[in-house]
């Protein structure tokens, strides 16, 4: 059978171009939705606080716009799980009340609004989004299921990565794509030993019989995901495919999983993709950065009176200084110096060479294991923060001495250093708190691989947040 000219669904009569102002429609309603949503649950609410009230103070206008501009554009988080959505939209809600009012405060404007009014504003909204992003989720998908608005697609090339892309369709309907199948050159015998897994059904022929297949169906998409050794023939496929109207997409294979912040840019009108960088390049780098001054500043004010009584605790603990200096790698490899509490009888630099903790080390008296479980020693790291030379959270930095035996073991293990190291870490929060041997290690590096690929304000407030509940259940434990 000619897979080239067989079509593979009924030809529909609508125009290609349908399905993609349905697209652009979606999009529209889902940036602009949930911001107006805020200023219509912030104008009922103000309505709803005095019914006498026939019309709204000129200072709800100007909420409102300043709420309209913060969280433009909206998002529905439709191919998120559950959890994620609910996550995303009460953190997002969290920081922008919080920049609201701290901005309220200092101008003081929080006088202009009645306070029950702007608690019920602040509760309802998040609950309302909530609503929103949950209805979204059932109504998108129903409308993208129509067949008038779907999008078909083919990938070239049957790997890995095209069959985690082709899982993707399937997995996420809000996607709104029918994948129809793969266009590969290898023989039957080949694939089978390959891609074992595979739905043969999707085997729609070789690479020459592409371009009949797109002119005889309605293709929408063409995904290639051909190796990066494969140049010259992707070459000559896009060349024959732009006699079809498919919108055609490159899928490299090469290391697409350990991408760190990957992404397309440009260099003086020249094309490149990053694929090892900081996630804190730009205004990410200015949010992250002042965050850090913001949070380690009230921290310091708030933590003055623990401070003090640890380091007269430390001074009766044992002869020596009460806080001490250790040589550590941070941002970009560079050393750096960080402070601690001294927690033993001795102050080991790690320049050279590093004895690892154990319990019931003589090395460490029982005011030392106490600050050391609750993590108190690590206190004075926010002066650190404030030098610029560490962040609140981001990979732990570890003694030299550690650094150099383990760069040599973990492949990928200066990657971590592409950010400024933290007091905590996403590494710490997932069970990886403690512990120098190889597996250790080599899950808090994958942990901070991680955490460099999905950095997000969010994230940094969920692991301040489960560092807290950590801190306190060990203190209560001991």
């Amino acid at each position: 059978m000619n897979t080239a000219t067989a079509p593979a669904y009924k030809r529909l009569a609508s125009p290609a171009h349908l399905s993609r102002r349905i697209y652009s429609l979606v999009n529209l309603v889902e940036a602009v939705v949930p911001p107006l949503l805020a200023v219509l649950v912030l104008f009922v609410t103000a309505l709803a606080g005095d019914p006498s009230l026939r019309s709204l103070d000129p200072a709800y206008f100007i909420l409102a716009l300043a709420v309209f501009s913060l969280s433009f554009p909206g998002c529905f988080h439709l191919n998120r799980p559950v959890r994620v959505m609910l996550r995303k939209t009460l953190i997002g809600w969290f920081f922008l009340a919080t920049l609201l009012l701290l901005f309220a405060y200092g101008a003081d404007y929080l006088d202009y609004f009645p306070r029950p009014v702007m608690l019920a504003w602040l509760s309802l909204t998040p609950l309302a989004l909530v609503g929103v992003n949950t209805l979204a989720r059932i109504v998108v998908p129903s409308v993208l299921a129509l067949e008038r608005n779907r999008r078909y697609a083919v990938i070239v090339g049957c790997n890995a990565t095209s069959q985690r892309l082709a899982q993707s369709f399937a997995d996420e309907p809000a996607l709104g794509v029918n994948f129809l199948g793969y266009f590969d050159d290898r023989n039957g015998s080949r694939l089978q030993e390959d891609d074992r897994g595979r739905d043969r059904d999707k085997d729609l022929g070789s690479l020459g019989q592409l371009v009949a297949y797109a002119k005889a169906n309605r293709v929408d998409q063409i995904y290639l995901a051909l190796p990066i050794g494969e140049a010259s023939r992707l070459h000559t496929l896009l060349d024959d495919l732009k006699d079809t109207t498919a919108s055609i997409f490159f899928v490299p294979d090469m290391f697409v999983t350990d991408l760190i912040q990957g992404r397309v840019d440009s260099v003086g009108g020249t094309a490149i993709v990053a694929m090892c960088e900081t996630p804190f390049k730009g205004i990410n780098g200015v949010v992250k950065r002042l965050s850090d001054i913001v949070l380690a500043s009230v921290i310091l004010v708030l933590i003055t009176p623990i401070l003090l009584i640890v380091a007269i605790g430390v001074k009766l603990m044992s002869p020596g200084p009460a806080f001490f200096k250790q040589n550590r790698y941070g941002l970009d490899g560079r050393e750096i110096v960080v402070y601690k509490f001294r927690s033993m009888t001795v102050t080991e630099d790690g320049d050279r060479h590093y004895t690892q903790v154990t319990r019931g080390d003589p090395r460490v008296p029982p005011f030392g294991a106490l600050i050391r479980k609750g993590s108190l020693d690590e206190l004075p790291q926010f002066i650190n923060v404030l030098q610029g030379r560490m962040s609140i959270v981001g990979p732990r930095p570890h003694a030299i001495a550690v650094n150099e035996q383990y760069r040599k073991l973990i492949p990928g293990y200066m990657v971590r250093h592409k950010v400024r190291p933290g007091i905590t870490g996403w590494a710490q929060v997932n069970g990886f708190r403690g512990g120098d041997d190889l597996e250790h290690m080599r899950g808090r590096s994958e942990c901070d691989l991680e955490y460099l690929r999905n950095w997000s304000l969010g994230l940094d407030l969920r692991i301040i947040l489960r560092t807290i509940i950590l801190v306190f259940r060990d203190v209560r434990a001991f």
